[in-house]
């Protein structure tokens, strides 16, 4: 870390130190002043602390606003109010970018660009209205100077940071495993820092928005790794807009594709927007909501895809033991699980849930505090969902903006359709078909040893069948299971099959 950040962080971590030194000696002070309680001081303090820190720092924050387990609500209050936000720097310490990325003769690309009033500052870059040669309106944005080095700095830092943590808090890593939960966010936030990789996200987005009629993405013009040149989304951001100029049914229907779109990302493509949050959806009446910044973008595989559909399901079925399932397949149990009264507490959880709309029930906040139970229960989440739940929450804080009325278990029950479509299709693809048939028959070979061991157990009268939720897992990992059907089974073979002669033939 170079010298004058660490200067920084020492000097907002002694800050911090005195403040809450104050608060020792003088308690009281705060509620005499109007300023709330100490823990909400101290809240709002550390959230100041981490908008000081920078971009790294309120990803973090941001992240830990949907960690009800970890974090008081006084601080999901505040870190919930975390917004990426600096003051403008003056245009000329953003030309020099532009000539190392661009050329010298880089006002040639334009026939005007606005520098005396960018469109957006955040603490990563800076955003300018500019126009093309042939008139077209477009956004430029310019990356920091020396931001990469200095993010660069804070990952490894705070890595080292949460691996001395885990040393000294076994029991605590056993079911928050911070490194790869701080791992997780290192590989979101990558494309902010390389605008190339911004530039392939939007173009793959831009793609998945073409089945939906009210989505749209803005078309990459040119992208350097620190210059991106993009058009110009229409409107307002969508926590700007004014309702009024939005017919009912078109306040639904864009309502509903953003929903729609996020569910495609999270179950099909496994791909998704990874901060939607109100300030990066702009609307136009008449024009499809516009789905801006992709530099934040969340990769899933295929299980965790199929555990959050599986858990939503539940959710749509109102099935509080199925959601328990499906949360402990999304991560695993520790020595010390108590997987039948997790189960207990989603049975409760689960009917506020199921039929509530926007207007009714924070649903993102609500499903991130499932973990508050899982963690109580000792079971361990997977890292991923602090990126699935800030993801979730904000693109229903987005539309909530529009179209409160619209419940997210309604939508999600529309769309299942389609999901499962798509995800058969994808199970029939000959690569897809062959492995499935190579694990069929792993299992068949093994089998007979399988049978021979029960054999034993049985003669030795060493077999147990233990039937509660909370004796079948408590002690081991899960681990994913091969199930199918007679049907899945010869379509699987017929599959594999069609394909092998295909491969011959073609």
């Amino acid at each position: 870390m170079s010298g004058g950040r660490g200067r920084l962080l020492m000097r907002i971590l002694a800050q911090l130190a005195g403040q809450e030194a104050a608060r020792a000696v003088r308690p009281h002070q705060g509620l005499v002043n109007g300023q709330g309680s100490g823990a909400v001081r101290r809240a709002r303090d550390l959230r100041d602390a981490l908008e000081r820190l920078g971009p790294f720092y309120i990803k973090v924050g941001q992240m830990l606003a949907t960690r009800p387990d970890i974090v008081s609500q006084e601080m999901i209050d505040e870190f919930e109010k975390l917004q990426d936000r600096a003051a403008p720097a003056p245009f000329t310490q953003f030309e020099p970018i532009l000539t190392e990325e661009l050329g010298p003769l880089w006002r040639s690309g334009f026939r005007d660009i606005d520098t005396g009033n960018p469109l957006g500052t955040a603490s990563l870059s800076q955003v300018y209205r500019a126009q093309l040669p042939s008139g077209r309106q477009v956004a430029v944005k310019i990356q920091r100077p020396g931001v990469r080095e200095t993010v660069a700095a804070d990952m490894k830092l705070m890595g080292s940071l949460a691996r001395f943590a885990a040393r000294r808090a076994r029991r605590f890593n056993e079911v928050i495993d911070v490194e790869a939960m701080l791992s997780v966010v290192f590989d979101a936030m990558r494309p902010e820092l390389d605008f190339v990789m911004e530039a392939r996200n939007m173009t793959e987005a831009a793609k998945a928005a073409e089945d939906f009629e009210y989505i749209a993405v803005p078309e990459v013009v040119r992208a350097t790794p620190r210059v991106l040149v993009q058009s110009l989304a229409p409107g307002k951001p969508i926590r700007e807009a004014d309702r009024d100029a939005f017919s009912a049914e078109e306040r639904a229907a864009i309502g509903r594709d953003l929903l729609a779109f996020m569910y495609r990302g999270f179950f099909v493509d496994r791909v998704f927007h990874a901060d939607p949050h109100p300030g990066n959806v702009f609307v136009h009446p008449g024009q499809p909501a516009t789905l801006i910044d992709w530099g934040m973008v969340g990769r899933i595989d295929r299980p965790m895809s199929n555990s959050i559909l599986l858990l939503l399901l539940n959710l749509a079925m109102n099935d509080g033991a199925g959601t328990a399932r499906a949360w402990i397949d999304m991560g695993s149990t520790t020595s010390w699980s108590n997987a039948s009264a997790f189960a207990g507490d989603m049975a409760a959880l689960v009917p506020q849930i199921a039929t509530a709309s926007l207007e009714d029930l924070n649903f993102g906040v609500t499903l991130t505090a499932v973990l508050q139970h899982s963690t109580r229960r000792g079971i361990r989440t997977s890292p991923m969902v602090s990126v699935l739940g800030k993801s979730f929450a904000n693109i229903e804080g987005s539309i909530r903006h529009l179209a409160p009325e619209i419940s997210i278990i309604d939508v999600f029950s529309e769309e299942l359709t389609g999901i499962v479509i798509d995800l058969v299709k994808e199970s029939l693809a000959p690569q897809q078909a062959v492995r499935t048939a190579l694990e069929i028959i792993s299992a068949g070979a093994a089998a007979p040893q399988q049978l021979r061991g029960v054999t034993r157990d049985l003669s030795n009268r060493d077999l147990t069948m233990r039937m509660t939720l909370n004796d079948a897992v408590r002690g081991a990992r899960r681990e994913p299971a091969l199930s199918l059907g007679a049907a899945e089974v010869a379509l699987t073979l017929g599959a594999a099959l069609l394909w092998r002669h295909q491969s011959r033939t073609g």
